[in-house]
């Protein structure tokens, strides 16, 4: 696991002072335009997946959809996105969230999930948790479970793990690099 974390550190790049000053940007591009480091990402994740017994991927707009989508193909299992309000067409559940300064809600295909769903959240980044909690309780109010939460990152500094703990009821929450 340690070449895999060595593979995906190098591929990411940081960028001092975007979106705004002060913030250091992890940019996952990189990582995607090199094949060998994105399969072993999907790779990881998709593992992931199966041993969470997951029966349904969940990709978190925007770049969970790019890490979710390949995981789900390569786990054998479909793919749900969860998109900002307003983006789906149809029948739509949706979840709204507090931001550090107003609130955002995320929405999902209300047929998309069901009782018999074990899902596994994808997404690249855990900073705070709030999206991902917002999905948790999507996912619950669909009718189905979360089976984990995989990410490539955790930003550790942020807290988002313990906000997550208690809505994830047991099931794993899985960092591939923590920083």
């Amino acid at each position: 696991m340690t070449d895999i974390r060595e593979l995906l550190l190098s591929r990411i790049r940081d960028v001092a002072d975007y979106p705004e000053p002060g913030v250091m940007f992890k940019d996952i591009t990189p990582l995607l335009a090199d094949p060998a480091a994105f399969t072993a990402l999907t790779d990881a994740l998709a593992e992931i997946a199966e041993r969470t017994g997951a029966t349904k991927v969940v990709g978190l707009e925007a770049r969970g959809f790019i890490l979710g989508a390949p995981v789900a193909v390569r786990a054998g299992l479909g793919f749900i996105p969860v998109r900002k309000a307003g983006k789906l067409p149809g029948a739509t559940l949706g979840q709204t969230y507090d931001l550090e300064y107003g609130s955002a809600e995320i929405e999902v295909h209300a047929e998309d999930l069901t009782a018999d769903d074990r899902v596994l959240i994808v997404d690249d980044v855990l900073a705070t948790g709030g999206t991902a909690e917002a999905a948790i309780q999507l996912i619950r109010r669909a009718g189905a479970q979360a089976s984990g939460l995989a990410v490539l990152m955790e930003l550790g500094f942020l807290s988002g793990r313990s906000r997550l703990e208690a809505a994830l009821d047991g099931a794993p929450l899985e960092a591939l690099l923590v920083v």
